[in-house]
């Protein structure tokens, strides 16, 4: 399985991409949405983002808004991975598209629960 990892972030990115590797996924990265879309365009099968809610560029909720125009992308899951903590954050982010929520600082069970709730227990 393919997994996208966004954040401006390279620790971040890291951190994310190790985890994600160890559990069987192959992982694309970008440090923001217009290269994040860019990078879509060229996998077809990306099963899953994780993807930052402050970055320059393009923020991830408008990411998430660009993800989900695209009909072709109906069956990504899409989770915001911010220190935005405030409940109207989350709740534009759920109701922008995304599936699920993880705030900073996370633990590398967080995120595999994360995974486990979307049914992607790994590649």
């Amino acid at each position: 399985m393919i997994a996208l990892v966004v954040d401006d972030s390279r620790a971040t990115r890291m951190i994310i991409r190790k985890l994600l590797a160890g559990i069987g996924y192959e992982v694309l990265e970008a440090s923001h949405g217009k290269e994040a879309l860019a990078r879509l365009e060229s996998a077809d099968n990306v099963a899953v983002a994780f993807i930052d809610w402050n970055m320059p560029e393009m923020t991830g909720l408008e990411l998430v808004e660009a993800i989900r125009q695209d009909a072709t992308r109906d069956d990504m899951r899409l989770v915001m991975v911010t220190s935005e903590t405030e409940l109207e954050r989350v709740q534009a982010a759920l109701q922008a598209g995304a599936n699920e929520y993880v705030m900073k600082p996370f633990t590398a069970d967080i995120l595999k629960e994360k995974l486990a709730l979307l049914g992607l227990h790994g590649g």
